[in-house]
C-alpha cells in the first residue's frame, strides 16, 4: 500500500490522532464529491416538498444557472471536449431529467395526490 507523508497544523495533527483507523475511509469519503452542485437536489426536494399542484409541477423547469450549465455540457459533449467529471455531471443531469419527466407524465403519482 502506498505511504503518504503530509505535514500539517497541529491543532490538525491532534484531530487526525483522534480519528485512529478510520482515517483512509474518511479521506476517501471527503474526494467523492456529488456529480452536480447540492443547490440542484435542494432545489428539487425543496420544490417537490412545497406540495405543488399538477400545473406547478407541468411548468416545473430547472433555474437559470442550471440551464447555463446543461448547455455548457452539452456543447463540450458535442465537440468531444467533456471531462470525466463533467461526463458524470451530464449523466446526472439526464438521470434528474428523467425523474422529473416521470413526475410529469404521472408516473409517481405518489409524490402528487
Amino acid at each position: 500500500m502506498p505511504r503518504i507523508i503530509l505535514e500539517v497544523s497541529e491543532e490538525l495533527s491532534q484531530q487526525l490522532a483522534q480519528v485512529g483507523d478510520r482515517l483512509p475511509e474518511l479521506l476517501a469519503l471527503s474526494l467523492q464529491q456529488p456529480a452536480v452542485p447540492a443547490q440542484v437536489y435542494r432545489y428539487i426536494l425543496d420544490f417537490l416538498a412545497s406540495n405543488p399542484t399538477p400545473e406547478q409541477i407541468a411548468e416545473f423547469k430547472p433555474t437559470p444557472e442550471m440551464q447555463e450549465r446543461l448547455r455548457t455540457l452539452l456543447t463540450r459533449s458535442n465537440t468531444g471536449e467533456l471531462t470525466p467529471t463533467e461526463l458524470k455531471e451530464l449523466d446526472e443531469y439526464e438521470r434528474i431529467e428523467h425523474l422529473v419527466v416521470m413526475i410529469k407524465a404521472g408516473n409517481l403519482s405518489y409524490l402528487t395526490s
